[in-house]
């Protein structure tokens, strides 16, 4: 049988090994949230090179005529519908456009039915008077289009918010429309 000393002295061992065990647990959970909060935030900083950069090159692969993508692009309607966001889109050579509820706004500059886009694009929360251009070319591959995004002339610290922006507002959403 055990003395008194002996089991005292076993209650202390389980105790520090428990406040051990804990500790060490609590201390782990700490650096991974504060590893994952770290992450997070390079992942949403911009890059040094992105903050320099005024320019961005994407292509896209839609399983759509190059008709389908044009009315997609430029019919307030079929925005609207892919997007899930309102759009006024006068569809005429200098029309003015309104995309995402008032975010993005601008005029069509050049429009070549079913092959080019082009226009003068603007964030609403851009200086005032300031555009970059934006130029959607449609390419037929077989049953599909495929679009080549050329989006120029935007101020330095915005490629990084545009290149993605581009991917989540337009590609994953015109992708899903077609599907």
């Amino acid at each position: 049988m055990m003395n008194q000393e002996s089991k005292s002295a076993g209650l202390i061992d389980i105790h520090a090994r428990r406040r051990f065990i804990v500790g060490a647990a609590l201390a782990i959970g700490t650096l991974s949230a504060e590893a994952a909060r770290a992450q997070s935030k390079a992942q949403q900083a911009p890059t040094e090179a992105g903050c320099r950069r005024t320019s961005l090159h994407q292509v896209a692969d839609f399983k759509a005529t190059p008709e389908q993508v044009y009315e997609a692009l430029l019919d307030s309607k079929r925005f609207t519908a892919f997007s899930g966001a309102p759009a006024q889109i006068d569809r005429g050579v200098g029309g003015a456009f309104s995309m995402f509820g008032g975010m993005i706004g601008g005029r069509n500059v050049e429009l070549v039915p079913n092959q080019r886009i082009v226009q003068a694009w603007r964030p609403a929360d851009w200086t005032p008077g300031v555009y970059s251009l934006v130029r959607f070319e449609l390419l037929k591959h077989g049953s599909q289009t495929q679009v080549v995004l050329d989006h120029t002339g935007f101020p330095e610290g915005g490629f990084d918010s545009l290149n993605s922006g581009w991917k989540v507002h337009y590609w994953d959403p015109l992708g899903k429309y077609f599907a």
